[in-house]
């Protein structure tokens, strides 16, 4: 319980108090292993968490961009196989002779077969001008210029190329009316998509080669092109979904898709909509058209694909003139790997709860084992603290709770010891104190019995001194008698004084003051006149509540001493202060003097010691003064090197209550 400041007690608990609640510390050890295992799981959770997510997101992102390679590398042995049968068309007789003659149409029926048999959507055959000599896909249509990119690019560079192309409305018609149906898209609404203000799109994008066609002198004499058209045409996409991603489902849906787009529109896709239609029409998100299309950079990481997110992968499809006109995707279900990272995170923190659990068992039972020694060892304390000192812990862990048994039992028996002791030597003491009152009560009894017997000596001792005519040969021997008697009356006088109990008539007064009337008292004695005083008093100090008289009497002590410790000759420092707090006053007295030796240092204060010759002092000065600043609830403080000098300090308290232990000394 805590206590305010009225000293009644305050609500409250306190470890410390033994009438208040404690916790045992079995469930303090509990609790800090509790909260040590505690704070370890959740820091591991929360990086294991953060580190599994990104693995499984890094894994992902892996797996699509190695599908994506594969995606391209099935997409560009398409163009490669395209490119192969245009030139391997060009390169034949079949092709030459005609031209050579002016007659096409004797290799129209072959022409039309390779068409058939190798799928192409269109293959035609130009001059060395660029005029269309015969298109397969439709005969009734030749004679006019072609437009043909690429075909022009060939007759230019006179060697074969293959490129993915844009070909227009009009050059779909002429080639085959089909395949301009084929090409046409209306756009579906998509979200994410970007604002476009066109509605439909009605060219076509193919994979095209095109080859020229020499005569036996190496001559031009005209080109022939072929190609696929992509839109509607699902065999790529289809392709790269058996082949990469093996045609898996999950929940229901399609694990991997493929997507060729037209520049941001879905022209070949097994991506799928609600209804389970291919999302033909359908168009990119608006983020992914900006960094794929606008800015020509790969798109890795997580999108939003026509109904649901996937982890993607997509890449620009660009022409003959390096001009970026389509896309190529690849993506996998998010759901899956989200699924995977659930049941990961689950797994891990299963197996982080069973070794909490695990830990807490453990930890449950070491903090039984180092509780039970330490309720041993609070037993044996509290067995002391009675006063049993035969109490004693075994332990036997061979640890530092045996180590500290074994030190307790030690200390134990050292107490025991030291008590038995203390027994004596109090015994001894209270002997020698009830010794030292009755001689202290009787050395007061005889001191005021020979006070009066003395006081005549002395008296009539000077009067015979002052009768006695001058050259008496008996005159030294009077004198003699006249000393050792006056010695004899200050000795009583001292003790006296000693054994005398009064209380002190405490008044306010300023020290500075009385110090100063102490100096003037003896600074015109003989024993003053070769010592330099040095007075540094401090101007604001408080009043003291003292007896002055008393004080008086420490001071003109204090002054005596140090004079005679410097001989009569030497440095004197008067100093007063006062403390930080304003509760005590401080007076210095600090000397020049021989010093005092350290084994005379703890009998300075007690009666009759002395360190002076023989007949100079009583040895009750410092005792008396001692006294007097102890019932004043002060200090006597002295410090002294042998040789350097010595500083005894005075220590008084403003308001007379001062401290409530013994000042050292």
């Amino acid at each position: 319980m805590k206590k305010n400041g009225n000293g009644k007690s305050a609500p409250g608990f306190s470890f410390s108090d033994r009438s208040g609640w404690r916790l045992p510390i079995a469930t303090k050890l509990i609790l800090s292993f509790l909260l040590v295992i505690v704070n370890i799981s959740v820091i591991f959770s929360v990086v294991g968490v953060q580190i599994i997510g990104n693995l499984i997101v890094t894994e992902a992102q892996d797996r699509v961009r190695y599908d994506l390679n594969a995606a391209r590398e099935i997409y560009f042995n398409k163009l490669s196989r395209i490119n192969d049968i245009v030139r391997f068309s060009a390169d034949r007789v079949l092709l030459m002779s005609p031209l050579l003659s002016g007659d096409v149409s004797l290799a129209t029926e072959e022409l039309v077969k390779i068409r058939e048999r190798e799928h192409l959507d269109v293959l035609t055959v130009t001059d060395h001008t660029g005029k269309v000599l015969l298109r397969t896909g439709n005969l009734g249509v030749s004679g006019d210029q072609s437009e043909d990119e690429l075909a022009r690019a060939v007759l230019r560079r006179k060697e074969p190329l293959g490129s993915t192309m844009i070909v227009s409305a009009g050059e779909l018609v002429k080639e085959s009316p089909a395949l301009a149906e084929k090409a046409y898209f209306r756009f579906a609404d998509t979200p994410k998509a970007r604002a476009r203000t066109a509605t439909q799109e009605t060219s076509g994008m193919m994979l095209m080669a095109a080859a020229p066609i020499f005569d036996f002198r190496e001559n031009l004499i005209g080109a022939v092109y072929g190609g696929v058209l992509l839109n509607r045409n699902y065999e790529l996409v289809d392709k790269v979904k058996q082949t990469v991603f093996q045609d898996l489902f999950y929940t229901g849906k399609d694990f991997g898709t493929a997507t060729i787009f037209q520049d941001d529109v879905r022209i070949s896709t097994n991506v799928k909509n609600e209804d389970g239609t291919r999302a033909i029409g359908t168009r990119i998100a608006e983020d992914v058209y900006e960094q794929v299309i606008v800015r020509g950079e790969p798109w890795l990481g997580r999108a939003y694909v026509v109904n649901t997110w996937r982890i993607t992968a997509y890449e620009p499809i660009t022409d003959i003139n390096n001009q970026r006109i389509g896309i190529l995707y690849v993506g996998i279900l998010e759901q899956k790997y989200l699924d995977i990272q659930r049941d990961t995170i689950f797994a891990f923190f299963a197996i982080t709860l069973v070794g909490v659990l695990a830990s807490m068992g453990l930890a449950y039972l070491i903090s039984r084992t180092i509780s039970e020694s330490v309720s041993k060892l609070a037993f044996a304390s509290r067995q002391i603290a009675r006063g049993n000192l035969s109490a004693s812990v075994e332990i036997a862990s061979n640890d530092e709770l045996q180590e500290l048994a074994e030190t307790f039992n030690f200390m134990t028996a050292a107490l025991k010891e030291r008590d038995r002791k203390l027994k004596e030597f109090a015994t001894q003491k209270i002997m020698e104190s009830e010794r030292l009152a009755l001689v202290g009560q009787l050395a007061a009894n005889v001191a005021h019995e020979l006070n009066n017997p003395l006081q005549g000596i002395v008296a009539y001792s000077h009067l015979l001194l002052e009768k006695m005519p001058a050259g008496d040969a008996t005159t030294s021997f009077v004198g003699k008698i006249v000393t050792q008697a006056n010695r004899c009356t200050q000795i009583i006088r001292g003790l006296l004084d000693f054994s005398r109990q009064r209380k002190p008539q405490k008044q306010p007064s300023n020290i500075n003051v009385i110090l100063q009337e102490c100096v003037s008292l003896v600074e015109n004695q003989v024993l003053f006149h070769n010592i330099q005083t040095t007075k540094e008093l401090c101007p604001d100090l408080p009043l003291v509540t003292i007896d002055p008289s008393q004080i008086q009497q420490v001071f003109m002590n204090m002054l005596i001493n140090a004079a005679e410790a410097m001989d009569g000759s030497g440095h004197l420092t008067l100093a007063t202060q006062r403390d930080p707090s304003a509760k005590y006053v401080e007076v210095q007295f600090s000397d020049s003097g021989h010093g005092i030796s350290e084994s005379d240092m703890a009998k300075i204060f007690d009666p009759f010691f002395a360190t002076k010759d023989v007949g100079h002092g009583t040895g009750l000065g410092l005792a008396i003064s001692y006294g007097i600043v102890k019932e004043h609830k002060g200090v006597i403080a002295v410090e002294s090197q042998v040789g350097q000098g010595t500083t005894f300090v005075v220590r008084l308290p403003v308001n007379g209550k001062g401290e409530s232990r013994d000042g050292g000394t």
